[in-house]
């Protein structure tokens, strides 16, 4: 029987549990991981993507190597032509692919882009990035990116990413789960 639990504050990453009079370390993980699936752990991790709600992103759906990443054009997000930035377009795939990368809760990192940019979008359009794992090799996977104008479905953008997987674990992997 616990006893108590104490601190699961957002700077706190191991909190005491008095189980039966005896003190126990457990990390705030292993004590989120007893309440919630895995799957939602990871997706409320990536949530916290600081630059994606800086811009305003919706990050939409996380699974196991996909994501869907939304976002409204706004006048501040355009260029000198009066239509979407580059670096918007181009961002707005990166947050998509960071997010499908790290959907298994295994840290992973970009080792390349390459990116084409199709069609011209202007403020006001909602564009949508959904990004798919194509292939896993190892330590690296490659994965499509697609951009499109969520109103016409036109396509905006395409670009290939590969991405690093890191030895470390935000979460845990399902077979070293105690």
């Amino acid at each position: 029987m616990i006893d108590a639990i104490f601190s699961l504050s957002e700077d706190v990453r191991y909190v005491a549990i008095y189980r039966d009079g005896k003190l126990e370390s457990k990390s705030k993980e292993e004590i989120l991981m007893a309440t919630k699936s895995r799957q939602v752990v990871i997706n409320e991790f990536i949530q916290k993507d600081l630059f994606s709600n800086y811009l305003g992103a919706t990050i939409e759906i996380v699974e196991p190597g996909y994501s869907r990443v939304s976002i409204t054009v706004t006048e501040e997000m355009a260029n000198f032509h009066g239509t979407t930035h580059g670096g918007l377009i181009f961002s707005l795939g990166d947050i998509a692919f960071a997010a499908a990368s790290n959907s298994h809760g295994q840290t992973a990192v970009a080792m390349n882009v390459s990116i084409s940019f199709l069609k011209a979008s202007k403020p006001g359009d909602q564009l949508i990035a959904v990004a798919k794992e194509q292939h896993v090799g190892g330590k690296t996977a490659l994965y499509e990116i697609t951009v499109i104008e969520g109103k016409s479905g036109e396509l905006i953008a395409k670009s290939q990413n590969l991405v690093y997987r890191k030895s470390e674990w935000f979460v845990s992997p399902e077979d070293k789960k105690e």
